[in-house]
């Protein structure tokens, strides 16, 4: 993490023996799918984050765009069945008199239950409302900042801790709020709550600020007309066992903010540093057009950009569990014009009409695609006659990121093209702030030795490799648990489908478990309709569990079958899925 290129290579070098791909080794824990409750609402987030009370026994799901919390009786994880609804909109304006849009993460701590909800202009400040889980009372909601996009409980249950992603608004960046990491004091006394919030910005990191100078030179910056402030965006919270620290993932900025919960301060901002796709272990398929498995090495970068992160303590430190998704701004550039799209270091492009920053090399070589009037990438060495001229010319990647990183020997042309997401989940040790594995191609190599070239699908639509071209599998949700003294890391894979499991109790020496997927690929769900006219599309095919996006592993002793359990939340399918894990 305070590696520079040489330190990065020497490590993934290292690591690459690290990873694991072939699926034959023993297994020590099986997942098994139980019950599953289905919403009947398709690729609308109807099944987004999920979380488990352990005292009502039942599971809270956050149903995105409606504003509402789906609550499951998971006493028979069998049989599990809609007990109630939340409706956090209403009850804000109710209680509040104010307009709510999505509710984001939903997290439970003896009986009281937290709700990230962001304000109907979502530029605006949002709030964390709070119920009783047992008999669903609202209790009373504080405003945090712009988007809180997730929360969760330290162990003790005395804080909360809230990730304010603040994005700008939608096309052209008119407005750009500052990210901000929210911590919130709990006095929970069963019937009676008192908060206490405090909010911490990144405004010392911004150019003239006291902390500027301890930014990390790796740090990704690349927001329009950004200050740091606003260029940060918090995504996900992990808060280790001894619930003094939080973990922030930054995703755009390809990096982790360390706060200190005691002294309510952020300790540092750590930059992950870049995947290394020439060497051997890190392979990828690039190419989404020849609908054919080829997972190769390539002249690339890539940013781990994680979404969801964990936490685990092995021998009294604190390792981070990252699930390297990757992420782009290209959403919110649409608007902004050729002059100061090209002059913030990113590309207009002459077929859409629009600024953006995720490009392919086809398109790099097409002049009625790109041909910028100032701050052209030299791709000379990717050209025909050039040492790269063999790189996949189909994989996406960041125009803004590889003008700054990829002219690796400083001669002005570029080197590495600096791709989105790792395919990959990682450990680092946090105390050293070093990568200590990662596993390298082993999500796509153990797809396409079940699927073969039906691997990197999208998770609403079957069409063969389709997401080989931008992030692949796409690792997004990730949690841990401890199973009969052995520390499991369960990954989910948004677009492909399924869960990777791997026993990560030697971290440096992760070994992969299992890889189960409920999905039917022999049905297309791009053919659920909208039935009702009411602008939702209901199910009429169901092709299994897509899209995973949030993970819950309950312990054997909070269970309600005393056995450890998996609750997974799959935004595009709609559903909630209970997982039985079972030693072997």
């Amino acid at each position: 993490m305070k590696h520079n290129f040489l330190t990065t290579l020497i490590l993934s070098s290292a690591l690459s023996a690290c990873s694991t791909t072939s699926t034959t080794l023993q297994t020590s824990i099986e997942l098994k799918p139980q019950g599953r409750y289905h919403s009947n609402v398709f690729d609308q987030s109807a099944a987004e984050i999920v979380t488990f009370d352990k005292i009502s026994q039942q599971t809270f799901v956050v149903n995105a765009q409606s504003g509402k919390i789906d609550v499951i009786n998971s006493a028979d994880i069998n049989n599990p069945v809609l007990n109630s609804t939340l409706n956090i909109k209403a009850d804000l304006l109710k209680y509040l008199n104010v307009e709510a849009g999505a509710a984001n993460s939903v997290d439970v701590n003896n009986g009281l239950l937290a709700v990230a909800i962001e304000a109907k202009t979502k530029t605006d400040a949002g709030w964390v409302a709070f119920y009783n889980s047992q008999d669903l009372t609202f209790i009373s909601a504080v405003y945090v900042g712009a988007l809180p996009d997730m929360l969760t409980f330290t162990e003790n249950g005395q804080q909360l801790v809230v990730a304010i992603e603040a994005e700008p608004s939608s096309n052209n960046y008119a407005v750009d709020p500052e990210g901000e990491v929210a911590i919130i004091d709990i006095d929970w006394q069963q019937e009676k709550l008192s908060t206490v919030v405090t909010r911490l910005t990144f405004s010392d990191f911004n150019i003239g600020g006291k902390r500027h100078h301890e930014l990390p030179k790796q740090l990704v910056l690349n927001g329009y007309n950004a200050s740091v402030a606003q260029d940060l965006e918090p995504e996900y919270i992990a808060i280790n066992n001894n619930s003094n620290k939080a973990y922030v993932a930054l995703q755009e900025n390809n990096a982790i903010a360390v706060i200190d919960l005691q002294t309510k301060s952020i300790q540092k901002i750590i930059a992950l540093g870049f995947k290394d796709h020439t060497l051997k272990g890190n392979e990828f398929d690039g190419n989404n057009k020849d609908n054919k498995v080829n997972i190769k090495n390539e002249p690339g970068y890539g940013l781990y950009q994680p979404d969801s992160i964990a936490t685990v303590s092995i021998n009294n430190n604190d390792y981070l569990i990252t699930a390297n998704e990757g992420d782009d701004r290209s959403d919110w550039l649409i608007d902004v014009a050729q002059t100061e799209c090209e002059s913030a270091n990113f590309y207009y492009n002459l077929e859409d009409k629009a600024c953006s920053d995720d490009i392919k090399l086809k398109d790099a070589f097409d002049r009625s695609v790109y041909n910028p009037q100032k701050n052209a990438l030299d791709l000379s060495h990717f050209n025909k006659g050039g040492k790269y001229q063999d790189a996949v010319r189909q994989v996406k990647f960041s125009h803004s990121i590889t003008q700054q990183f990829g002219d690796i020997d400083g001669d002005g042309k570029i080197d590495r093209l600096m791709t989105f997401g790792g395919r990959s989940f990682s450990i680092w040790d946090m105390q050293s702030e070093t990568l200590v594995f990662d596993s390298g191609s082993d999500f796509e190599r153990i797809t396409a030795e079940k699927y073969g070239k039906k691997f990197n699908q999208s998770h609403n639509k079957l069409k063969n490799e389709d997401r080989s071209d931008n992030k692949g599998p796409e690792p997004e949700a990730i949690t841990t648990g401890v199973i009969n003294g052995q520390t499991y890391a369960f990954i989910g894979l948004e677009r492909m489908g399924g869960i990777m499991v791997y026993n990560i109790s030697a971290p440096s020496n992760a070994t992969f478990v299992q890889y189960l997927n409920n999905r039917d690929l022999s049905v297309n769900p791009k053919d659920n309709k909208d039935t009702n006219g009411d602008g939702i599309k209901e199910y009429q095919i169901d092709a299994g569990d897509l899209g995973p996006e949030g993970f819950k592993f309950v312990a054997a002793k909070d269970s309600p079958t005393k056995t450890p359990i998996l609750i997974v939340g799959n935004e595009v399918s709609g559903t909630t899925s209970f997982y039985s894990i079972e030693i072997k």
